[in-house]
């Protein structure tokens, strides 16, 4: 198991405001103690050679791997055009990743928003078809596609077509290839879904490449049927919040041990730091005890 770190916190600094680079991001982050650093599309102010040389020599420089880059392709827009665009703008991002991360690096990959005109069977079908095409993009490149059990693109309009377990399960067991295709498991995500994280789990162990670490605390005076009524479908439960890992609702002894008993060798990238680069320090200490707990024996 590694330790990647993902700069949540500071999305819309880098991707919208721009007070932020990249470069300002992997040299802040060198306090926290991490082995990697994963990407989000959006963080690129181009895609030429020479700017992305240049990041992947920032990474590389300040000593990280770059283990996984987070996309999220449209795959249900109901517009033909667009899934098209989508599905080619992803196959460039798999060769981003390629340069950046190397073989066997992870291109994480969404399903698409959940349209109020899109039925849940033509929407996975249309999935299942993107990934299918995009596959031999991803072995060309030695690229691993994974998909994430999610709530929301941050920039998107409507929530994540696959947020619920059994739409998310059916478009996975859609796809055959275990070796360029697998899960993404965020458990956080699950518990905003109504879902049970461990549950999830249990039915992606074998599949699941990457993970996502954050951990959820509700307010005082909210109570987790109130999440459940939520349903995750219109917007974050607003009482739920973002805390140090292992102080929140996931059961992360229940999680890294499952993890360990299939011999999980992966990357878990951390989505922290709303409260600041302490937390997410002591995020990462956290994460290294359960290494040091449930994989180095």
């Amino acid at each position: 198991m590694k330790i990647s770190v993902f700069p949540k916190c500071y999305m819309d600094e880098i991707c919208i405001h721009h007070t932020m680079t990249v470069f300002d991001w992997i040299e802040d982050s060198k306090v926290l103690g991490a082995e990697g650093l994963e990407m989000y599309e959006g963080f690129f102010a181009s895609l030429d050679e020479v700017y992305l040389n240049s990041v992947g020599e920032a990474i590389q420089k300040a000593g990280y791997a770059m283990p996984m880059l987070c996309c999220s392709p449209d795959f249900t827009n109901p517009d033909l055009s667009n899934r098209k665009r989508a599905i080619e703008y992803e196959a460039k991002m798999i060769k981003v990743t390629r340069r950046l991360g190397g073989p066997k690096a992870a291109c994480r990959i969404l399903s698409g928003q959940r349209y109020p005109q899109v039925s849940r069977e033509q929407g996975i079908r249309w999935v299942v078809e993107a990934i299918e095409q995009l596959l031999p993009v991803a072995r060309e490149n030695d690229i691993i596609l994974v998909i994430e059990n999610h709530y929301k693109d941050g920039y998107w309009k409507y929530p994540e077509f696959a947020q619920k377990q059994d739409v998310f399960l059916e478009i996975v067991n859609s796809i055959n290839d275990r070796e360029y295709f697998g899960v993404q498991y965020d458990p956080s995500n699950a518990i905003v879904a109504g879902d049970d994280p461990i549950e999830l789990l249990r039915k992606v162990i074998d599949r699941v490449k990457t993970m996502h670490a954050s951990d959820r605390y509700l307010e005082p005076g909210s109570t987790l049927e109130e999440l459940r009524q939520s349903d995750g479908t219109i917007g974050y439960f607003s009482k739920l919040k973002h805390g140090v890992i292992g102080k929140g609702l996931n059961d992360y002894n229940k999680i890294f041990k499952l993890l360990s008993e299939v011999g999980y060798d992966g990357w878990v990238s951390i989505e922290d730091g709303f409260n600041g680069m302490n937390e997410m320090k002591r995020s990462i200490n956290f994460l290294k005890m359960m290494r040091n707990k449930y994989f180095n024996k």
